[in-house]
């Protein structure tokens, strides 16, 4: 049965859909910032192109407004819709974007990532922070760590994901003959597409197959895997299958890059979490990744309420950003 694994950690919710053991789609919500289905009071900052786009700023942020609704001039004041949150990139980040608000909406957040799987109709199951770890049983590290590298194995082959401005790009190589190398590709691409919820425009770079046939299915295969909607194009001569899909948020990809400290300062505050033994926990880690739970003492405080004991943090330079670890005091034992 197919069901929702939701966690709500400190400064994050992690959820998985697992199938059998094994994690069909993840997402991550991370604390901040405006989520898509939000209706806002907004200024009209700046009109960039007359009759069709703006730049909207309101409390929380600001976003691309599209189209531009007739009568609202620069400075006017409307409300809006968030339809995709911002997409963080390398140098200059996607603003979100936002269109007039629906005639008798109110100012709202959009639904949190709780609610949003609520609404896929399947079941959900909250897990707490004791007891058995079933996200990371349904192999949630290795889904971070692919994520992370952009190093996806498959047996024969592997993938090179690259996140680029223009598109997310899959490359597939490996030592089976071109034609299942081709078929087996597109196959994992497609189920990594949908573990690391990734929107927007996708390509897969596959090995050259002359044989029509077989790139026919090589693209019914991506059908088989990936739900819709989306679009996609034939196989084409060399190799290269584009596929567009509904993007409303940074991929898990895009996420988990944007702020490397802070994926490795949550990471850590997870293991903390589910750490063994009774005593106090310290924490150690690269002095960025200490710096940055430092700065918000509600988590080490959530921390310490959520598992009974002191929490101490324990800056190492020696280490690197992902070479994390908890340390358990554990008591002496009773005379």
């Amino acid at each position: 049965m197919a069901e929702w694994l939701c966690e709500a950690g400190i400064g994050e919710v992690r959820a998985a859909l697992v199938v059998d053991g094994v994690i069909l789609d993840a997402r991550v919500e991370r604390e901040g910032g405006v989520r898509a289905g939000s209706v806002r009071r907004a200024r009209l900052t700046r009109i960039t192109t007359p009759g069709r786009r703006g730049l909207v700023a309101f409390d929380d942020g600001e976003a691309v407004l599209e189209p531009l609704p007739e009568g609202v001039a620069e400075g006017g004041r409307l409300l809006v819709e968030i339809v995709r949150e911002p997409i963080p990139e390398t140098g200059r980040p996607k603003q979100a974007r936002a269109r007039a608000a629906a005639a008798g909406a109110s100012p709202c957040d959009g639904p949190d990532l709780a609610a949003q799987l609520v609404a896929t109709g399947r079941p959900v199951v909250t897990l707490p922070a004791h007891g058995a770890d079933r996200l990371e049983a349904a192999g949630w590290s290795e889904l971070i760590e692919e994520a992370t590298s952009g190093a996806i194995d498959f047996p024969g082959g592997a993938l090179r994901l690259s996140v680029t401005p223009a598109m997310a790009l899959f490359d597939v190589d490996g030592a089976l003959p071109p034609a299942a190398l081709a078929l087996a590709g597109a196959q994992a691409a497609a189920r990594a597409i949908r573990r690391m919820d990734i929107g927007g425009s996708i390509g897969i770079d596959l090995p050259t197959v002359s044989d029509k046939a077989v790139r026919q299915a090589v693209a019914a295969a991506v059908d088989a895997i990936l739900p819709q909607p989306f679009e996609r194009t034939a196989v084409n001569g060399f190799g290269f299958l584009q596929i567009v899909r509904r993007r409303t948020r940074a991929s898990l990809p895009e996420l988990l890059a944007a702020d490397l400290v802070l994926t490795a300062a949550l990471a850590l505050l997870r293991q903390a979490e589910r750490a063994g033994g009774i005593g106090a926990r310290t924490l150690v880690a690269a002095p960025a990744v200490i710096a940055r739970i430092a700065a918000r003492p509600d988590w080490t405080e959530t921390l310490g309420r959520r598992i009974g004991a002191a929490v101490a943090l324990r800056a190492d330079a020696a280490r690197a950003i992902s070479a994390a670890y908890v340390e358990t005091e554990y008591p002496p034992p009773r005379a």
